[in-house]
């Protein structure tokens, strides 16, 4: 499989950006990967790249984005942050993403056990790590009104949710581009017991 060319990004639709992910997980899961020279591809893209989407995944080893939708060297662009949250520089690495490089998708994949998500539903309190996970609070407390409770897996989910609406909040570039009709911005969550991706 060849890498991206600036013609091939410039055809993907945004619909199509989601569904390449989504088949790309699916060969993943069938053990069905496209066999690929790694090699070639680092020399293929060594004058440039023309990545078709984003995919903005916590920092969990589990959860290799390029393995785990069966993607090679070139065709996304992967940040990660603990707990899939948004910032500034996140935010500006979407905006080069979409706005200069071309990309038709933004993917916000939480994951299932995330240890971030845990431990500030947990309140945990630790030097850098306390700022962060304060982000993850507007989650939780959406959680805790809608059940009455917190549920791990649930402020997962709802983490996704409030991470997009940050993008469109925050960046009013990926939101132009999006109504647009020139980006679209899913969520999702991987699961790490079985690798399964479920789009939200």
């Amino acid at each position: 499989m060849s890498t991206i060319t600036k013609e091939m990004q410039n055809g993907i639709s945004p619909d199509q950006a989601i569904e390449m992910l989504k088949e790309g997980n699916q060969r993943f899961l069938n053990k069905d990967q496209v066999n690929r020279d790694l090699n070639s591809q680092v020399n293929e893209t060594s004058g440039g790249q023309n990545p078709y989407a984003v995919v903005l995944s916590c920092i969990d080893s589990r959860v290799p984005v390029e393995l785990t939708f069966d993607q090679g060297i070139g065709d996304v662009f992967s940040a990660r942050v603990a707990g899939n949250i948004i910032n500034e520089d996140i935010l500006g690495s979407m905006e080069y993403a979409c706005g200069v490089a071309g990309s038709k998708a933004i993917l916000v994949l939480g994951h299932t056990k995330c240890g971030a998500v845990t431990s500030a539903c947990q309140g945990v309190e630790l030097g850098n790590i306390t700022a962060l996970l304060s982000k993850v609070k507007p989650a939780i407390s959406e959680v805790e009104n809608r059940m009455g409770t917190i549920e791990v897996e649930e402020v997962t989910k709802a983490n996704v949710h409030q991470s997009i609406k940050e993008i469109r909040e925050k960046s009013t570039m990926l939101k132009d581009l999006e109504s647009e009709g020139k980006i679209k911005i899913v969520g999702a969550v991987y699961h790490v017991e079985d690798g399964k991706v479920t789009f939200l």
